[in-house]
């Protein structure tokens, strides 16, 4: 086994991406073209995220990374380190190697940040290190509403004036909650949200993530200079929706009779570690923000 230093710097080994990217596509397949599309965008997952990767001679066999997440947490912006990427190359597992890592990786986020979170469909192997589940919700409404105008379009990523548009709003984008939002912070939307739709409010100016199913809106995220009431929203389609379900704390829509409901995003559990000021509250950290 070679490897001096867990901490690696991207730009320092123009080879430790493709590296990387060969252990993470046998682990996580499609996530390289998810961080490739995220890349065409100008949000690269090297510029965000700093490396721990293990290696066995020139393979990489296990990787954590960890990046800067700007959030509000209960109307305090604080700054939270974001796990991500962890994985282990099939037969270098259940050696020893995954937890020698993050070991690596406690040490060098308890010098920088006083929370960290992680989603995972496997919890257990994050207990040992002080994380914990924190429940989420998403939320419903009932609502009869249509648009009389056709107010959106979707972002057109082949004009660089769209993703010059989608770049000024993710930085200077308020937080969509003042219970968990995230704030100027690009790698993980792009790489969470740069392969799906995304609708534009141009009398709004307000990018919205969400999806529209029958005549369910499912909202997943705004990212706006200013936050609306959600009928503002609503006037904005031109078709009939009888039910919205929002993936994020509500508080800033302006809504009322909404009920909460325990979710998990693709059967996806919220960790943290340190201290949590929302972890009583109803709330969902939005797709576009789960790394």
């Amino acid at each position: 086994m070679s490897c001096d230093r867990f901490q690696k710097s991207f730009s320092a080994d123009p080879t430790l991406s493709s590296k990387l990217f060969d252990l993470v596509e046998a682990t996580f397949p499609g996530l390289t073209s998810l961080a490739e599309r995220a890349r065409e965008l100008g949000a690269s997952w090297e510029d965000a995220s700093t490396p721990f990767i293990l290696f066995d001679d020139d393979i990489a066999i296990t990787h954590i990374g960890v990046l800067d997440i700007p959030m509000y947490i209960m109307g305090e912006k604080v700054i939270v380190g974001g796990v991500h990427g962890v994985c282990t190359r099939e037969g270098f597992r259940r050696r020893g190697y995954y937890r020698k890592v993050m070991n690596e990786v406690m040490e060098y986020c308890y010098q920088r940040y006083e929370t960290l979170v992680l989603t995972t469909l496997e919890p257990e192997y994050y207990l040992p290190f002080g994380f914990r589940v924190v429940p989420e919700h998403s939320f419903k409404l009932k609502c009869n509403s249509k648009g009389s105008i056709n107010g959106l379009r979707t972002l057109d990523f082949a004009d660089v004036k769209d993703i010059a548009l989608l770049h000024r709003l993710l930085e200077t984008r308020v937080p969509v909650s003042n219970i968990v939002g995230v704030v100027q912070e690009k790698a993980v939307f792009c790489v969470d949200e740069g392969s799906r739709p995304l609708h534009y409010f141009p009398d709004l100016d307000a990018i919205a993530c969400m999806e529209i199913e029958d005549t369910t809106l499912h909202l997943y995220d705004l990212v706006t200079t200013q936050m609306y009431p959600l009928q503002k929203i609503l006037d904005r389609i031109p078709q009939l929706i009888e039910e919205v379900v929002i993936y994020f704390s509500p508080d800033l829509l302006s809504v009322e009779n909404v009920e909460a409901f325990i979710y998990e995003i693709e059967e996806t559990k919220l960790m943290v570690r340190g201290k949590f000021a929302a972890e009583k509250e109803k709330f969902t950290l939005p797709r576009s923000a789960r790394c």
